[in-house]
């Protein structure tokens, strides 16, 4: 309301005049009805009248301007409508999250054509031209693969050894098959990385010489040179393991797919615990498929003060998954015996095939826990020698426990005998475990597996210390002595839970701790080994990379050997877990996606998270 009404007022609302509140005087409002009248005849006439007045009434006027938001001229309303320019800043930033929107929430490229996506879109900023699906598929995708990919190259420039994981896989939804190479690196900064490189699509009989051909193909495109590679992690085919031999690169056989082979072995091996779990899937199939047994059993679980829950079904191809259904059986135990009592069930379990499940679900919970262990993404190759040290030293205890499932739990400790006898005399697994500082060499199950690993490290040690040598003449020549700090306090990193097996694990370390002995080398490499090893290890929950960042400056030569052996994985995993991505992006609604597009989309999923850090 403007300012001029403190001065005149209104018989009512739809009077053609007001009167002067000054001077009585009636004055016209400049119109005939309500939707014309103005205040222009009463500001002149305090301006003519009210000298005053009027100069109180323009300082209220201009403050109550100030006061107003500023109001747009009719040419800034215009341009608030008109639409960005493709090319603009503004444009491109916002096509740019469109396309993260796309990549990291799994979205089908058609949703820029989708009605509600496109009034989200111009109600939040009505300028903006909204691109369609051709333009985001052929230029912001593609624009986009180029910018990271650029990120990742720059990355690895300066990254003197790669570890990497492959795999091969299958979709469902459409005929393709994909080749995977990720890439595993520790930074200057003592921090594991990881990107994948490529999924490639693999035609043709997956031969040892067409994995060869396609790998090597993949290391070309990425300028990566053999020499570069420490270590491939693959599973345990032969084909696989041919590809990398011809390829001529160093590999290690997935630790996961091993232990879930020894289980295999040890569930098959006792005809009472084979019988027990065919039972309890058919108890589990049955209420998968039954929606309405699963209510009547929620029902019972009520009735019992039991939380609702839901019986896990196995996966052949997973043992852990066997695992989980096990237990799922033995706690709904009360709640199955009382379903059971009422309905019919296809199988039903005897007392003493609980008492075997029981039984089994003890014996198997250590590798279900060393599963867990190894495929975190922070697991390298050196967890691999005291897991399978813990395994034998479990399962070679007797106790009463065990009576029933004796024969399984014999074939599960020869088994690990069997599959695992090689890691003691492979590098790449002795040398890792050597410079983790949580394990040294208190987990090596004899003084020559020891010393022949030491040997392996001094000869690490001795190429690393050449290579510095090389760079800067400065460094400490062979002949000549070092003397090192003290040790450096690693940080501490508190484990979230206690671990079940942690009790073994030290168990074994103490066994092993031996008096430092002083160290009696000459060279700068063997002073630094000896004194390394000498000291006392870290916690098993604390980081061994923080360890090495902590002490980078005490074992220069040792701390890139470390850097070398610890970027190594457990397992091929990395690998599994790209192809649950692939299984998203291929679905019923991007079913026509080109191999090209695919990859790209693979690609950008998994490693534009890094870049956007």
């Amino acid at each position: 309301m403007s300012a001029v009404w403190t001065y005149f007022k209104l018989k009512d609302e739809k009077s053609k005049t007001a009167e002067c509140n000054l001077c009585d005087a009636s004055v016209s409002r400049g119109g005939s009805s309500l939707g014309n009248f103005n205040t222009t005849n009463m500001i002149k006439h305090l301006q003519k009248h009210h000298a005053k007045e009027y100069a109180e009434f323009s300082l209220a006027s201009k403050a109550k301007q100030k006061s107003v938001p500023y109001q747009q001229t009719l040419l800034e309303n215009i341009q608030r409508r008109e639409k960005f320019p493709p090319e603009s800043n503004r444009a491109k930033l916002i096509t740019e999250k469109i396309v993260e929107f796309v990549v990291l929430d799994d979205q089908p490229l058609s949703v820029v054509e989708n009605d509600g996506f496109r009034r989200l879109i111009e109600h939040l900023e009505p300028r903006y031209m909204l691109p369609n699906r051709h333009f985001i598929s052929e230029e912001a995708i593609p624009g986009k693969y180029k910018q990271v990919r650029k990120f990742i190259s720059e990355s690895l420039e300066m990254i003197p050894t790669l570890s990497m994981t492959t795999d091969i896989w299958s979709s469902d939804v459409c005929p393709l098959s994909l080749l995977s190479l990720t890439v595993h690196w520790i930074d200057s900064s003592f921090t594991m990385q990881k990107a994948v490189l490529q999924a490639k699509e693999f035609r043709g009989s997956h031969t040892g010489e067409s994995i060869a051909a396609a790998m090597e193909e993949m290391l070309n495109a990425w300028e990566i040179p053999k020499n570069k590679v420490h270590v491939v992690l693959r599973d345990n085919a032969s084909n696989i393991k041919k590809a990398m031999d011809r390829l001529g690169v160093a590999s290690l056989g997935c630790f996961a797919h091993t232990l879930q082979l020894v289980v295999n072995e040890g569930l098959l091996a006792q005809r009472g615990v084979c019988d027990a779990v065919t039972v309890g899937r058919k108890i589990v199939g049955h209420f998968k498929h039954s929606p309405q047994a699963y209510s009547r059993l929620e029902d019972i679980q009520m009735e019992l003060n039991m939380s609702p829950k839901r019986l896990i079904q196995d996966v052949r191809t997973r043992w852990n998954s066997t695992y989980y259904m096990i237990k799922t059986l033995t706690e709904q135990k009360r709640a199955l015996c009382a379903y059971s009592a009422e309905y019919d069930l296809p199988a039903t379990l005897s007392a003493q095939q609980w008492g075997l499940l029981e039984k089994v679900l003890t014996a198997l919970a250590p590798f279900e826990e060393l599963t867990k262990e190894v495929s975190a993404s922070s697991s390298s190759a050196s967890d691999v020698i005291p897991i399978v040290c813990v395994l034998k030293r479990v399962l070679s205890r007797e106790n009463e426990a065990d009576e029933g499932i004796k024969k399984m739990k014999g074939t599960l400790l020869e088994a690990v005998n069997r599959r695992f006898r090689h890691v003691e005399s492979e590098p790449l697994y002795t040398v890792a475990t050597l410079l983790d500082p949580r394990y040294k060499d208190r987990y090596f199950t004899s003084v020559e597996t020891s010393k022949q690993a030491k040997d392996a490290l001094m000869a690490e040690v001795r190429k690393m210390e050449f290579l510095r040598t090389t760079l800067n003449s400065s460094e400490p020549a062979e002949g000549t002595s070092t003397v090192l700090e003290p040790a450096k306090k690693t940080p501490r990193v508190e484990s979230s839970s206690q671990s079940r097996l942690e009790s073994v694990f030290d168990e074994i370390l103490k066994e092993n701790t031996q008096d430092p002995v002083p160290a009696l080398a000459t060279t700068s490499a063997r002073i630094e080994v000896q004194t390394y090893l000498s000291e006392p290890t870290i916690q098993r929950s604390d980081n061994p990379l923080l360890y090495w960042q902590v002490n980078k400056l005490r074992f220069p030569t040792l701390v890139s050997t470390a850097a070398k052996f610890l970027c190594a994985p457990t397992t091929s995993i990395e690998s599994e877990r790209l192809f649950s991505t692939a299984s998203i992006i291929i679905n019923e609604r991007r079913s026509r996606l080109t191999a090209e597009k695919v990859e790209m989309l693979i690609f950008l999923k998994k490693n534009l998270p890094l870049m956007l850090k």
